[in-house]
């Protein structure tokens, strides 16, 4: 195995790397699938609570 030390040395300039790891996510994205209940990311971000996949319902007092 050759050394290649002045090939690899650091990791080139910021943009090569941003480039770099926009295209390995590029590339995995395409075995990403879709997520089940897709229609309930909204409620997710809003804070709803879930317990067992159903949504909890704030007890009054």
């Amino acid at each position: 195995v050759r050394l290649r030390h002045r090939q690899t040395k650091g990791s080139g300039s910021r943009v090569a790397c941003l480039t770099m790891v926009f295209k390995l996510m590029e590339r995995a994205s395409r075995k990403w699938r879709a997520l089940n209940g897709s229609t309930l990311i909204a409620d997710v971000i809003a804070g709803v609570q879930f317990a067992d996949g159903v949504k909890k319902v704030a007890a009054r007092s």
